[in-house]
């Protein structure tokens, strides 16, 4: 039987393993809530329009990085109906240079089905360090329930979909439409068949030569013409590549490249020169005088035309009287009369008379 001071020893033994055990729970708790016992820490709030599982306890990240830990969660009856749940959570300051008054907090899941955590964003945050009791600015993010929904009403439209393909092919089983009878109308199949079946013919037929298409491929004589034909078209190409010829020298004699191009640099020449005023062709296209008397000419010109259309003066009415017509014409006929009297009886007109004194 063990004695009472064994028995004491034992039990003081148990409370000092108890004891230690509290101890190192305490610190792995204090460690895995990522602060430490000489880290100070703050309080901060957010507001949300639903918890969506987030619990007490729950980590607090920093762009994925655990700083602290939510502390409460509760249903504020002083805050605006849209954002009703009040999130306390404790936070470790030696972030503070990137936990700033205006970062962001959004519910996240770690995975589809995981925990939901409280993350904090600042990579669009300007102002200084967060303070304690300072209210960061929640921001909404698509949950599962979210995903649910969306993915109900893509099911529902693929269901939709599946119902209208499924009466498209009863409607094509059935025989109907374009396409049902493309399918199931055996006159289509023997139009087809006809038409292969001529098609073969066509092909065979050209195959023997028959026809124009058949004498185009099966015939000697059309290739020889055509190996002919680029045949004299290769001498032709390799006689301008020689010069010879016409268009050879055209390509190939420089002398007319010489010519050109000095024909073109006089006509540049005269051009500035017309442009200048120079010579003839210059003064007539530059002097305003020359322009005056060229259009008082002209001007003239047409009151003459007009006036001899109008019968003034004598060639006036040499080109619209008509007696004088007349009379010109018979002149003219008395004329072919006299004419053709003396070819029939010269010596009656032609008889010369001498007197001698």
């Amino acid at each position: 039987m063990p004695s009472q001071k064994q028995l004491k020893w034992s039990q003081l033994k148990v409370g000092i393993t108890v004891i230690v055990a509290a101890i190192t729970l305490g610190v792995l708790t204090v460690l895995m809530s990522g602060g430490g016992f000489f880290t100070s820490k703050i309080m901060l709030k957010s507001y949300f329009d639903d918890a969506n599982g987030l619990r007490v306890g729950a980590p607090v990240r920093l762009s994925g990085v655990d700083i602290g830990n939510v502390t409460r969660i509760e249903v504020a009856h002083n805050h605006p109906p849209l954002t009703p749940v009040e999130v306390t959570m404790k936070v470790v300051t030696k972030y503070d240079f990137n936990l700033r008054k205006d970062s962001v907090t959004l519910l996240s899941t770690a995975g589809v089905l995981g925990e939901t955590y409280l993350n904090i964003d600042s990579s669009h945050a300007t102002l200084g360090p967060a303070q304690d009791g300072d209210v960061l600015r929640s921001q909404q993010v698509p949950d599962f329930s979210d995903m649910v929904r969306s993915g109900q009403s893509t099911l529902q439209n693929m269901d939709a979909l599946l119902k209208r393909m499924d009466r498209i092919i009863g409607f094509v089983e059935s025989g109907q439409g374009s396409v049902g009878k493309l399918i199931y109308d055996p006159s289509l199949y023997n139009r087809v068949n006809s038409t292969v079946a001529d098609f073969q013919k066509l092909v065979a037929e050209i195959s023997n030569g028959q026809g124009s298409l058949g004498k185009l491929i099966g015939d000697d004589e059309l290739y020889n013409k055509a190996n002919g034909t680029i045949d004299k078209v290769n001498k032709m190409i390799d006689d301008l590549n020689a010069g010879n010829g016409t268009a050879g020298k055209l390509l190939k004699d420089s002398s007319l490249y010489d010519n050109a191009n000095k024909t073109i640099a006089n006509v540049k020449q005269l051009t500035d020169d017309i442009n200048a005023g120079k010579g003839a062709l210059g003064k007539m296209a530059k002097d305003q005088e020359f322009a005056a008397k060229l259009q008082n000419t002209m001007n003239r010109l047409s009151d003459l035309a007009d006036r001899m259309d109008a019968g003034e003066g004598s060639v006036g009415k040499l080109l619209k009287d008509p007696s004088l017509y007349d009379n010109s014409n018979k002149l003219l006929t008395n004329l072919q009369d006299l004419v053709k009297a003396i070819r029939q009886d010269p010596k009656k007109y032609l008889t010369i008379h001498l007197k001698l004194f």
